[in-house]
């Protein structure tokens, strides 16, 4: 299974990211991934399947997944849903590090379910509505949010195996955020080690042991990510597209999509449109 690292930018005038999940209409997936950021979905409707770190979770509605930071995993939303997803950035939570820049959430408290979900509904149903001072009434029921996270959820008591999985995926993000910025060029194994002061061999052990991938595989999972905002929003060939985001050809670009998506690029464009 592919995993790769994501980067989280806020958005432009809170300080974190809020938006609908992008499976609101169903039949999506979205693969083994793992970011710096603290990701929250809050689930209004439908169904979602977690899996976090080889655990699966299935959330009703009512329910919110947390994420942890460099947590690896998955979701699966096999029909329409109505889900808000928070990503908060790492940063935020430094006056509360435990250890190593680190900080972890708990999964088993639910006594706060009600709470956090409305605080959820009325930050997303404020920040759309756009009304005078808007930025602020979100930002103030933010900070209420990170309050609720930080007395109830927070671990104290941290696995040093936890810790130490964190810290190889924070040098792995180094290498694929190096990635992201070169995603179009010819990127090989050996390169990257040499970019970075690693054997092959080693590179390539750790792909294999923290990220559960190989280097190749998370490069077209990040290659894919940008063909198909371009497929979407542009009426570029299919070649181009695939030429433009590092792909050989439009048959290895549809190789790796249709692997993701269960269709060709060509039909997923007409149904999307």
């Amino acid at each position: 299974m592919a995993y790769s690292h994501e980067i989280i930018m806020p958005n432009a005038d809170i300080p974190f990211k809020m938006f609908v999940f992008e499976g609101k209409d169903g039949n999506y997936v979205r693969e083994k991934h793992w970011h710096r950021s603290i990701e929250i979905f809050a689930l209004f409707e439908g169904a979602l399947e977690f899996y976090v770190d080889e655990v699966r979770y299935s959330l009703k509605p009512g329910e919110f997944m947390l994420v942890n930071s460099n947590e690896i995993h998955s979701v699966f939303s096999p029909r329409p849903n109505w889900t808000v997803v928070l990503q908060i950035p790492l940063a935020t939570f430094e006056k509360y590090y435990t250890d190593e820049k680190f900080i972890y959430f708990s999964r088993t408290s639910r006594l706060q379910n009600e709470e956090v979900m409305q605080l959820i509904g009325d930050m997303y149903h404020n920040y759309v509505g756009r009304t005078c001072g808007y930025e602020l009434k979100v930002q103030s029921q933010f900070y209420e949010l990170l309050y609720i996270l930080v007395t109830k959820y927070r671990e104290m008591d941290v696995a040093e195996e936890l810790i130490k999985n964190n810290r190889k995926l924070d040098r792995l993000s180094v290498i694929t955020a190096f990635m992201r910025e070169n995603y179009r060029e010819d990127i090989s194994l050996e390169s990257l080690a040499q970019t970075f002061g690693y054997s092959p061999t080693y590179l390539s052990r750790i792909f294999q042991k923290y990220a559960k991938t190989n280097y190749k595989t998370c490069l077209d999972n990040i290659r894919l990510e940008h063909a198909v905002e371009e497929l979407v929003n542009t009426r570029m060939p299919i070649g181009e597209i695939a030429f433009e985001n590092g792909f050989a050809n439009s048959k290895a670009f549809s190789k790796v999509f249709r692997k993701r998506y269960g269709m060709l690029p060509s039909i997923y464009r007409k149904t999307i449109r």
